[in-house]
Formats: structure tokens, sequence, C-alpha cells
């Protein structure tokens, strides 16, 4: 009984002071891909944690597992079998989450995109580039497998200088070419997967703005820091599509700040936040195996 116990305080413990106090810091900025690694570590242990909580709980009910039987008048097997039932029906709600996010980004997306294409003009500046007769100052990407757009109005050209533009082209090639749209739609499926009262928004806006930093770390380096910095400040409250990643749609602030200062160099920070990841997907998934295994191994012998 003390395996479930520890997985549903880890699990307690990953959904909501974990994520509470590294939201808090300031650390994981300066290490954005390790921080984008560590929260999918956590956001994934948290899940792992919970399915082992109710596994390892109805095993523990039931007796131990080697040892098949299932005795529908013994309220000890029904009750394990309820907790198994509801343990399978996380399982199912996850996977319909990620299902209808992958689905519905990607019909968003293509129906914006197939708009985009009938109403901008096309530009060979970079690949894929449209540009919108609209003067609101727009400037975003729609990320595909193929034919991904990015989109600029002429708004946007007209308060940018030629720096400027090419950093912000820049910052959404750098979306594009990491999928950044993939890890936010992990993300976006899981925040969606449990229940209101349950969720938290604070993964999925940290998620969303590490991947802006990370953007900003690949144009930084392309052209500079102040051409985006003075971008951003340009863009600053600009809107965007839903299902666009747009070069100024969150922390403007905290990225300009960035931006000022000197280039990130944090080889340690990064290398332990790595550790970190690996750590906390390691620790349930052995007190998840370890039991199962002896007990199997145990039955064998």
């Amino acid at each position: 009984m003390i395996t479930p116990v520890l997985l549903a305080v880890l699990a307690l413990v990953l959904t909501g002071p974990a994520p509470a106090v590294l939201a808090r810091s300031s650390w994981p900025y300066r290490v954005p891909r390790a921080a984008v690694i560590l929260w999918q570590a956590i956001a994934l242990a948290a899940v792992l944690a919970a399915l082992g909580a109710g596994i390892a709980l109805s095993y523990s009910i039931a007796g131990r597992p080697g040892e098949p039987r299932f005795d529908p008048s013994s309220p000890r097997d029904l009750v394990a079998a309820l907790i198994l039932a509801m343990t399978a029906l996380v399982v199912v709600r996850l996977l319909w989450a990620v299902g209808r996010v992958a689905v519905g980004t990607r019909a968003r997306r293509k129906r914006h995109r197939d708009l985009v294409d009938v109403l901008a003009t096309p530009d060979g500046l970079i690949p894929g580039l449209r540009v919108l007769a609209e003067e609101t100052p727009l400037a975003y990407c729609l990320p595909a497998l193929r034919g991904a757009r990015v989109v600029v109005s002429v708004g946007a050209l007209d308060r940018l200088d030629d720096s400027e533009l090419k950093a912000v082209l820049a910052h959404e090639q750098a979306h594009l070419r990491a999928r950044h749209d993939l890890v936010l739609e992990e993300f976006t499926a899981l925040h969606h997967a449990f229940p209101r009262w349950v969720r938290s928004d604070v993964a999925l806006e940290q998620a969303r703005t590490l991947v802006e930093l990370l953007a900003d770390d690949d144009a930084r380096r392309r052209n500079g820091p102040r051409p985006l910095a003075r971008a951003l400040v340009a863009l600053a409250g600009s809107p965007a599509p839903e299902a666009a990643l747009a070069a100024a749609k969150s922390a403007t602030v905290l990225r300009v700040e960035r931006l000022a200062g000197p280039a990130p160099n944090e080889r340690t920070l990064s290398t332990l936040t790595y550790a970190g990841a690996v750590t906390l997907l390691v620790l349930p998934t052995i007190t998840i195996a370890a039991p199962i295994v002896k007990a199997i191994v145990d039955a064998v012998s």
C-alpha cells in the first residue's frame, strides 16, 4: 500500500506545488531549451505517477500481480476492478484530448492557410511568406508538415525597418524549423485532458513563453539582439490568430529585457536541468515497474 500512496503524493506535488514554484523562478529563462524538457518531464511524470498510483492501488487491494484472478462476488476484487477502470478512463481521456487537439489545431491552421493564400500576396523574401493588405501590425507563422506560411501585414512592414523585419522573419522561421507547435500541442492536450477544477494554466503559459525565447535566441544568433528587441516593441500588443505562433504574442517585457543582456551561456545549469528532467521521468517508472517485475519473477520462479 506504500507504493500507491507515494505515487499519489508525487502526482499531487507535480501538478500543484512543483509547477507553481518553477513558474515563479527566473532561472528557466536562462536555459529555455532545457526548461521546456523539464516542463515536459514534469507533465509526463505527473501523468505516469497518477496512472501508477491507480494501478498499484488496484493490485494492492486485489492481490499480488502474477496471481491473475477475479472473483465477482468479492467486494475487494470489485473495488480493485473499479479503480483499474477509473485509471483506464484517465488514459482514454488523455488520448482523446491528444487526438482532438491535434485534429482541431491542424484543421484551423489549414483553413487559415487557405484564407491567407487567397487574401495575401506571396513574397519571395523567404519561402512561404505572405503579405496581407492590412494596416494592423501582424507577424505570425502557421506551421505545417508541408506548406507552412509566414504572414506579415502591410502595417507591420510600415513599422519595421529592414533589420527588424529580418529579425522577425528569422524568429518565425525558427518556430517552423523546430516545430514548436508540436511542443505546444502536447501541453495543450494535457491541459484539456483533465477537468477544469484540477488543471492549471501554469505549464501551458510557461511552455508558450519558453518557445518564444527559443525562437528569440535563434533570431538573435542570426541578426543580433537589437533589431529583434526593437521589433518586439514595435509589434507589442498586436493580435494573433489562435492557431498561429506570433512574434509578439506573449512576455514582451521579459523578452526585451533578456535581449538587452548578454547571450545566454549556461552549460552547467542546462546540464543540471536535463538531469532533473530525466530523474523525474525515471522515478515513477521504476516505482511502478519494480514491484510488478519482482512479483512476476517470484511467480515464475
